[in-house]
């Protein structure tokens, strides 16, 4: 495997947890705990993204998010990876299409929270995303009524696994995707960067 590429072995589940993590907070590790607990994953990388293409204004420098990233996340089954750097993706689809090719025999869960499958549908070839790899859904503060109801939801109703079944959601074949209601963790990056708790 090339530098820069973690290592997976065939068979193994793969949660994948993208952003910008700008700044990386309790949130996104309270999450990662839980996907790790509840969707049947081998291990969980983090996707710092070198930007993300819905927000207007760019992030801070992905070494600094990256070094923040693994002070935040330390856990022997999470690897904090910058890979879309190395493969030179901006979307998710394509993200994923690229790391299905690269590592044969390994399966991948795309993880998200409640408020990200509320926008799902505005996010590049997002239906290509649903129907590519099964999809775990984490419930955050506010998010859960407008989550279910989102037209991502709504379309791919029929591919749902119950909260109660997310075990199953690791070796499901897409499209498949799986809502948790967690113990809530209200922390945002955004909410941070305006009390200027984080420096660029």
């Amino acid at each position: 495997m090339r530098q820069g590429f973690p290592l997976a072995r065939p068979g193994e589940v793969i949660g994948l947890l993208g952003g910008s993590f700008d700044p990386t907070h309790a949130g996104h590790v309270h999450i990662t705990r839980e996907a790790l607990k509840r969707f049947g994953l081998t291990r969980v990388w983090w996707l710092v993204s070198p930007g993300n293409p819905i927000k207007a204004r760019g992030p801070a420098p992905l070494d600094t998010r990256m070094a923040r990233a693994r002070v935040m996340m330390q856990h022997p089954r999470v690897e904090v990876t910058d890979i879309e750097a190395h493969l030179g993706t901006r979307y998710t689809a394509e993200t994923l299409t690229r790391l299905r090719a690269c590592y044969p025999g390994v399966r991948f869960v795309w993880l998200m929270g409640a408020d990200n499958l509320a926008q799902l549908h505005r996010w590049q070839d997002w239906r290509e995303i649903m129907q590519s790899v099964p999809v775990g859904v984490l419930a955050r503060p506010g998010d859960r009524i407008s989550a279910r109801m989102s037209p991502a939801a709504r379309l791919f109703a029929p591919a749902r696994i119950a909260g109660r079944a997310s075990a199953l959601l690791g070796r499901a074949e897409a499209p498949a995707w799986c809502f948790v209601n967690v113990p809530m963790v209200s922390q945002s990056s955004s909410a941070i960067r305006a009390a200027g708790g984080w420096q660029s």
